[in-house]
């Protein structure tokens, strides 16, 4: 006796929310390295990384990540590797910045409330796949 597998339609309601999570954190993310370039400068982001111990040129890798991450969460384009490693940049800011300053994310510095959150969610996207409307293979 064999099992039959059905698979969801193309745009199932899992890829609909795989679309919505992937493009608004890749937009968030665009954003946020948007931050870092135009308003704190490249170089005001490397001062802040050494300022807290980290080495000053691993801002530019940072923001470089942040770039073509968020553009390839946004097109659809290898999800399921590019969240999580942008997941762990999420991770290495609630080790570097944000536990000290507790839980809440309206705590002065900044808590980790916020960047834990997203975390997760790249997680769940990594999880989802591709998506709706994505560029890359099919994820399954």
């Amino acid at each position: 006796m064999t099992a039959s597998v059905s698979s969801a339609p193309a745009n199932s309601t899992a890829d609909l929310a795989a679309f919505v999570l992937r493009v608004t954190s890749g937009v968030l993310f665009l954003l946020h390295a948007g931050l870092k370039i135009f308003v704190f400068t490249p170089a005001g982001t490397a001062g802040f990384f050494q300022s807290i111990g980290l080495p000053g040129p691993l801002a530019y890798l940072v923001i470089l990540i942040e770039v073509v991450g968020a553009i390839a969460l946004i097109v659809g384009y290898k999800v399921r590797i590019v969240a999580p490693i942008l997941a762990v940049l999420l991770l290495g800011t609630i080790v570097t910045v944000h536990y000290a300053a507790g839980f809440f994310f309206m705590n002065p510095n900044g808590g980790w409330e916020y960047p834990a959150f997203w975390a997760i969610t790249l997680i769940a996207t990594a999880l989802l796949g591709d998506g709706a409307y994505s560029i890359g293979k099919k994820s399954a």
